[in-house]
């Protein structure tokens, strides 16, 4: 059963249909379902919300019968049974069958891991044709989850996203027209996660490969602060400015932005999609 919540958004009940390694650290994932007929997106960095089961559960447990009040009854479930929820992007929507693709960041499964595999990665890795979720998503095209909005004067768009943001910046990139122009940075665990992406636009992508033995929290400039910092921008009279990945970085980053490069803070869309060593329910709790 589907129920709607809120309006634009409604729950859809999906499965997976295949799996595909985008690289080390990247994996996308198919999901199908009768549903998705009333799924309506115009994508870009459209968001949603996943919810998994936990090993055992066939499929996950959200109670969507109870409408606008699915939070509280979500919230009231026990720990062990209640759905894990996370947030992420949409990277494809198609139709003639309809599918979605979503795109995960693998964090944790890797030989010499530092921090654990959180459970949406460990779902992730181990996702087979069948395997059951429950997605609340938009029902209509033009909705508040989408939070690329470039001004209709805008001639230069500037991008940067971690791991986290890549399917944000791919279907970006790919509704740009042709001739706008774009400089966008991307940041990856490995050279083996970069992608050739597709656009129209006149994009100059640069993608930057961090070092192993670096991380998020590691003291001193980050190497996208330093890789914004020595680039040259061309000319612009109304650039604007779309940011997102870890909170830290994005936080620095739009500060350099505003204040050295002088961009309109009204210009800058920045998101984080996650805070170093935070999961998704303690930001929650911490109302972030």
């Amino acid at each position: 059963m589907t129920t709607a919540v809120a309006a634009p958004f409604r729950f859809f009940s999906l499965q997976v249909v295949r799996t595909r390694r985008l690289g080390p650290s990247l994996l996308r994932v198919t999901f199908t379902g009768p549903d998705l007929q009333a799924f309506h997106s115009h994508g870009r960095d459209q968001s949603l919300s996943l919810f998994l089961p936990h090993p055992g559960q066939s499929e996950p447990a959200v109670p969507i019968e109870l409408g606008d009040g699915w939070w509280q009854g979500w919230r009231e479930l026990p720990d062990g049974v209640r759905a894990v929820m996370r947030s992420y992007t949409l990277r494809e929507l198609r139709r003639g069958p309809d599918e979605i693709d979503i795109d995960f960041a693998l964090h944790g499964l890797e030989p010499g891991a530092v921090a654990p595999a959180g459970p949406a990665s460990r779902w992730a890795s181990g996702a087979r044709a069948g395997d059951r979720v429950v997605l609340l998503g938009p029902a209509v095209e033009d909705n508040r989850a989408i939070r690329f909005r470039p001004p209709a004067d805008t001639d230069l768009v500037v991008l940067w996203g971690d791991e986290t943001a890549v399917p944000a910046v791919s279907a970006i990139l790919e509704s740009l027209p042709a001739g706008q122009r774009v400089r966008a940075w991307l940041e990856v665990h490995h050279a083996a996660d970069i992608q050739d992406l597709a656009t129209s636009a006149d994009a100059e992508i640069t993608w930057l490969v961090r070092d192993e033995r670096s991380d998020a929290d590691s003291p001193g400039p980050s190497m996208a602060l330093d890789a914004l910092r020595t680039a040259q921008l061309p000319p612009s009279q109304a650039p604007y400015a779309w940011i997102a990945g870890e909170s830290g970085r994005v936080k620095e980053l739009r500060r350099h932005l505003v204040r050295e490069r002088g961009i309109d803070r009204g210009r800058v869309t920045f998101v984080g999609y996650w805070r170093q060593g935070l999961n998704e329910e303690q930001l929650r709790e911490r109302g972030e």
